[in-house]
């Protein structure tokens, strides 16, 4: 058989690698949108499974209707729970080892996150005194701690999420860790408290999850000013690595690593808006710290917050939430 036979028999030669060209192209996509609804199960058995609503505690007290991401501008608190077996056997109390809120505005596709140093001084409803505002979940857990940043800041807190040390380093490792900007040399404890088991050096590098978190906790190269700035970038980094095209093959792992060790108060839906409000465009972010000074006149360290910077950030987040607080609402403590 000549060639001009075979092609003729065949379809022809561009004809045949285009048919060849289409299936494999067909296949891919099935490939693809069966992958995409594996992991679209796969991520509400999860949210399923992490999903813990607050007893009585439908919307913020301090709302008078219900909100909604992408409909409305919304705020979320994110908890890092300090639940380490160091903790626990030292006085069986788990605390918030880093609280971050972030108001989101629909409008402009922004977000302004809010690092609240650990030790903060702070009006805590649950007990009816200051206290450091780490000490709130302990009195009372997720509940006590919203209510304490609510009371802070005049604002709602819409939703929460809270993670441990375990879901965190094992979230980071699934994505195949972050880049991030070391600011010094640090020998530190892991997440297992074995002394000086993270080692790092000074720049931009990738780090895996023992380290993210070293780098994240660590107080003692500096301050808890420093430390919240620390936890933002962090948590940038986290947010585009999920964002980027090369973690779309991770996200299965990602679901579950995150397993039982996080809870919230998003539902599935919630968390698909707030996929859509990240992937809608370009995010601005803005970080602010909570500006003050050491305090050990009474024996004990509190970081004391200066109340005209705590007014300034207050009324920033009030005017991007675009909510009016309530006069009848302020406490007068």
């Amino acid at each position: 058989m000549n060639r001009k036979e075979y092609r003729r028999q065949t379809g022809g030669g561009k004809r045949t690698w285009l048919k060849w060209i289409i299936t494999i192209a067909v296949t891919l996509l099935l490939a693809v949108s069966a992958y995409g609804i594996f992991l679209i199960k796969q991520a509400e058995q999860a949210a399923n499974d992490s999903f813990e609503s607050l007893e009585g505690r439908d919307i913020s007290d301090l709302r008078t209707e219900e909100v909604e991401p992408l409909d409305d501008n919304v705020s979320v608190l994110f908890m890092g729970l300090d639940n380490s077996e160091k903790r626990n056997q030292q006085d069986n109390n788990t605390r918030t080892d880093a609280l971050i809120l972030a108001t989101l505005n629909n409008q402009d596709k922004s977000v302004k996150l809010v690092s609240i140093p650990r030790d903060s001084y702070a009006y805590i409803p649950e007990i009816g005194t200051e206290d450091k505002i780490t000490h709130a979940y302990a009195y009372g857990g997720a509940e006590s701690t919203i209510e304490t940043v609510e009371e802070l800041f005049d604002v709602p807190v819409d939703y929460y999420v809270k993670m441990d040390f375990n879901a965190f380093v094992a979230s980071v490792d699934a994505l195949g860790g972050i880049t991030v900007e070391v600011p010094y040399a640090l020998d530190e404890a892991n997440e297992n408290d074995q002394q000086d088991a993270i080692q790092l050096r000074p720049g931009i590098q990738k780090v895996n999850g023992s380290e993210a978190l070293a780098l994240a906790r660590t107080r003692y190269y500096d301050n808890d000013i420093e430390r919240g700035k620390r936890q933002q970038m962090i948590l940038e980094a986290i947010l585009n690595k999920v964002l980027s095209v090369s973690s779309v093959f991770k996200y299965g792992d990602v679901i579950d690593a995150v397993g039982e060790n996080v809870k919230t108060d998003l539902t599935f839906k919630d968390m698909q808006a707030f996929i859509e409000y990240a992937q809608g465009g370009h995010l601005d972010i803005e970080n602010f710290s909570l500006a003050g000074y050491d305090d050990m006149s009474t024996g004990t360290y509190y970081w004391k917050l200066d109340e005209d910077a705590l007014i300034d950030v207050s009324n920033t987040l009030q005017k991007h939430l675009e909510f009016q607080p309530n006069p009848e609402n302020t406490s007068s403590s």
